[in-house]
């Protein structure tokens, strides 16, 4: 049994300005995962045998960013605001039912 229902990682890589690629900082990724972190926790559904909210380096998905993990299924997402990140968590992480618009 997983310590674990549900991880969730999101990338928060800085490749730098002078990148010629993108990356997930630099779309608000740290904001958006602090902010997943939060809700989880107002929601009670952080902790043991819950949903963990982590940060990653490089998920080397860089041009479809940012993104975020979920596991155990491996489901993938890309997002752009808290709206976004409020229906990952009350549609997958609370009821079990990905998000399709937001998958990648």
């Amino acid at each position: 049994m997983s310590y674990y229902t549900r991880h969730v990682f999101f990338c928060v890589n800085d490749r730098g300005p002078d990148s010629d690629r993108p990356c997930c900082k630099q779309c608000g990724s740290v904001q958006m995962r602090e902010y997943a972190k939060k809700r989880v926790k107002a929601l009670g559904l952080a902790g043991k045998g819950k949903i963990r909210i982590n940060q990653a380096g490089c998920l080397d998905r860089c041009e479809e960013g940012p993104v975020c993990v979920v596991y155990p299924e491996g489901t993938w997402y890309t997002y752009v605001d808290e709206f976004d990140i409020d229906e990952i968590i009350d549609s997958h992480l609370v009821n079990s039912k990905p998000v399709d618009r937001l998958k990648i």
